[in-house]
């Protein structure tokens, strides 16, 4: 990583909703001596931070934007569906000209494809209101002119972050469903993704919308015996979805609806991205050593 430390010394990062992977964007940045600030909706001590909450139209003061040459959103569409980034900050970011912005989206934009693979050439097909909202947000972005790469994530987990906290708080549920997969990315494949893609920008072909997602999509039976026997417990009993379903929220219940695999192959085969964690077995052994 020392090419990219020196490749964008002296730039100027603004992540936008510091919240699991922003957070972790910011914090891995700076470790190669990157200026990063960070929002979050609320005042805290971090000098580095800044107040943005569009609900409250708490915007930040016109210094933040000093100077800023790469930008990270992170922050989902507000209760309208707008993006509240584009909304509030459009016309700013174009007169900044910034070289770089990273907006992340969700793999839940192609919908339910009964457990196939999909890629980003394949259209989408948004099922859930949230995901219609992100699929238009990406569109907002991409029609704002702006530098920007889109990364469409499946479920992230990492240390603090996964399964290992819902059995350790008793809130495990363990559903069977007939072929149901899910893909992951451990947080820290994301960070390095796409640090990976500004290192190599020139000489990279440039993608607008990328996947990033391991290489093993897996049901969550799976990864939950693979945590109990890392802990040393007997994994509780599996209980049908047809019956569990009675009893999930609806946020809960939306995310067994849909069944699709997402393929990584630009990122990784095209770009050449080599992943940290290939799959849910190496991601969560460094959950567990870092528990």
């Amino acid at each position: 990583m020392k090419n990219f430390a020196s490749s964008l010394k002296n730039k100027k990062f603004l992540i936008l909703g510091c919240g699991f992977s922003g957070n972790f964007f910011a914090k891995t940045i700076r470790q190669f001596g990157c200026e990063a600030l960070t929002s979050s909706r609320n005042e805290n001590k971090d000098p580095n931070n800044f107040v943005f909450n569009s609900e409250k139209q708490l915007l930040p003061d016109e210094k933040i934007f000093s100077g800023v040459t790469h930008i990270l959103s992170c922050i989902p569409p507000d209760k309208y569906g707008k993006d509240p980034v584009i909304e509030n900050f459009k016309s700013k970011l174009q007169s900044l000209s910034p070289e770089w912005i990273g907006y992340l989206s969700t793999t839940g934009v192609y919908g339910n494809t009964q457990g196939d693979w999909v890629s980003e050439i394949d259209p989408t097909n948004p099922l859930q209101q949230r995901s219609l909202n992100r699929l238009n947000c990406e569109k907002e972005w991409i029609s704002s002119g702006l530098p920007v790469q889109i990364f469409r994530l499946p479920g992230i987990y990492g240390p603090g972050r996964s399964t290992f906290e819902a059995i350790k708080n008793k809130k495990i549920r363990v559903i069977f469903k007939k072929n149901q997969v899910f893909s992951r990315i451990h947080v820290a494949d994301i960070t390095n993704a796409i640090i990976y893609l500004l290192q190599n920008k020139d000489n990279l072909k440039f993608h607008q919308i990328i996947n990033i997602a391991d290489d093993e999509p897996c049901s969550q039976i799976e990864v939950i015996q693979y945590c109990c026997d890392l802990l040393g417990i007997k994994m509780p009993k599996s209980i049908l979805f047809e019956d569990a379903q009675k009893e999930l929220s609806p946020i809960a219940k939306s995310f067994w609806i849909e069944n699709r695999r997402v393929s990584n192959k630009l990122l990784c085969e095209t770009l050449g991205y080599k992943l940290i964690y290939k799959n849910y077995k190496e991601g969560l052994k460094n959950c567990f050593l870092n528990s």
